[in-house]
């Protein structure tokens, strides 16, 4: 039989805090994960999230909280009882061991026979399209083969869960963006559940059904890519899923809309959460902030980089802010540009906001 995920419907986390000393590194933390389902812990580094992973994979107890798969308590169980394959940002393989040796660690460790062993490590090696460097050592493979090997070890166990801390960090931006997709074909193939850890937004936003963006060792917002993308709850989210422009502001209503002084120029927005005016942050993305001869704002460039398909530039308005915006045409160091952006990507919200 091929390999498949060992059968759950649900892990489930319910007030996770993990405690180093006087330091709080968890906070409360609750989440539940559906089998099938590919979940990405995303924030800045500090944020929490690789505690989380070692906290569920039990490379570090709980200092309060429960985790459960279906209704099994398995928070005081050992890493080797849970069950779940792990896969570590530096491989962490055996170089003394050839490629078919690493990933039947797992299994010899159970032990399995010898002839299962050997039927599950060639099917893992087929998986991750590696069927022909089994004898090899791992200081033969390239970077991205090795953790082809890193990921065959985790899923030859047959885990309900599998668990990804930063797998792709090491790896050049053409290999990062392959093996993204090998990644997901893999957790689609297998049928697990996968909780990965990244503090890149394009990953998440690429691999992810469900994000979960951290701060401080809190959940500051659970949401598919698309409601983060387009809504984040808070201006930190929003901060950190790509809206570079935060703008400190004052805010008055106007009808369902907020009209908000930004560049020393009146912009309309859209109000989130408890934002009805006062002291407010807007927020807009670059590439939602446009170069256009008849908007609003008025900015001198002071940097413009060619990304391809448009330039990338930062701005100085007049009463002296920065804005980073989009050019479909080309602009210079020095120009006068004038900006917009829809209402509708300008999200304005309360400032004392949590």
């Amino acid at each position: 039989m091929a390999i498949a995920a060992r059968d759950f419907r649900e892990l489930k986390v319910d007030g996770m805090s993990r405690s180093f000393g006087s330091v709080n590194a968890l906070k409360g933390v609750t989440l539940n994960v559906r089998r099938g389902e590919f979940v990405a812990l995303l924030g800045p580094s500090g944020c929490g999230k690789s505690t989380a992973l070692n906290c569920l994979a039990g490379l570090l107890t709980l200092s309060s909280g429960s985790i459960w798969l279906d209704s099994t308590p398995i928070d005081r169980l050992e890493p080797e009882q849970r069950g779940f394959g792990m896969v570590f940002q530096n491989y962490a393989l055996f170089p003394h061991m050839s490629v078919k040796r690493n990933i039947g660690f797992g299994l010899s460790m159970q032990g399995r026979a010898r002839a299962d062993i050997e039927k599950k490590v060639n099917e893992a090696l087929s998986i991750v399209r590696l069927g022909d460097q089994g004898e090899k050592l791992p200081g033969q493979l390239s970077g991205g083969q090795q953790q082809r090997v890193a990921i065959a070890r985790a899923i030859v166990i047959e885990p309900p869960l599998v668990l990804m801390d930063e797998p792709l960090s090491n790896l050049d931006a053409k290999l990062r963006l392959e093996m993204r997709v090998e990644i997901r074909r893999i957790h689609d193939f297998i049928g697990s559940a996968t909780i990965y850890v990244t503090h890149d937004q394009e990953e998440a936003l690429s691999l992810a059904d469900r994000i979960v963006v951290m701060r401080d060792g809190v959940v500051r917002q659970v949401g598919t890519p698309q409601e983060l993308y387009a809504r984040p709850a808070h201006a930190d989210v929003a901060e950190f899923m790509g809206y570079r422009n935060l703008i400190r502001s004052q805010a008055s209503k106007s009808g369902n809309m907020l009209n908000v002084r930004i560049g020393g120029a009146d912009v309309q927005g859209t109000p989130v959460g408890t934002a009805a005016g006062g002291d407010v942050i807007a927020a807009i993305r670059p590439d939602d902030l446009k170069a256009d001869a008849g908007g609003p704002l008025a900015v001198t460039v002071e940097s413009a980089q060619y990304h391809g398909r448009e330039f990338y530039c930062c701005g100085r308005a007049g009463d002296g802010s920065e804005l980073y915006f989009c050019s479909e045409h080309k602009v210079a160091k020095g120009d006068r540009v004038r900006l917009a952006a829809d209402s509708s990507r300008v999200l304005v919200y309360t400032e004392d906001a949590p």
